[in-house]
């Protein structure tokens, strides 16, 4: 099976699902999750996110869980898969990961879970405690980003 076939399959049966949103000034929103026990990922910062219901799609869940976290529907693209290597309490399994794009006031979102949502630099990121696996999504993320064909089209 080829690298893409592979990354096809593990956002089909991702066991959890996130979305990089981004506004204009390429910031990332993120989420402050409530620092609880048994809850993934207790007191870091990640994108919004979450595991599908039953016999839902990927797609769906991440749509629901943007929806149900901050208020937001707005369109979400696949994007690529990531995998979490850690202790069982901070979460195992793929992570499907959608992108999106808003320009608003983190801060005027109807938080419905967690601490607080806030938009970063990536600048900022490696202050803040955010997963390796947030970590990796992001970078890939923004190597895409700087690696956008040029259009070779130079008329006005």
């Amino acid at each position: 099976m080829t690298d893409t076939e592979l990354e096809a399959e593990a956002i089909k049966s991702g066991t959890g699902v996130s979305a990089l949103i981004t506004n204009s000034q390429g910031e990332y929103l993120l989420h402050l999750r409530d620092d609880i026990e048994g809850i993934c990922w207790p007191g870091y910062w990640t994108p919004v996110g979450g595991r599908p219901e039953p016999g839902e799609s990927p797609a769906d869940t991440v749509a629901r869980e943007v929806a149900e976290e901050t208020g937001l529907t707005i369109p979400l693209k696949e994007f690529t898969t990531v995998q979490q290597r850690n202790a069982e309490h901070l979460g195992k399994g793929p992570i499907a990961i959608y992108t999106g794009h808003w320009d608003g006031d983190a801060h005027a979102l109807p938080l419905t879970e967690g601490i607080m949502l806030h938009w970063f630099p990536i600048s900022v990121l490696p202050r803040l405690r955010v997963p390796p696996w947030c970590q990796e999504a992001i970078t890939l993320h923004q190597n895409a980003r700087t690696n956008l064909p040029v259009s070779e089209d130079t008329s006005p």
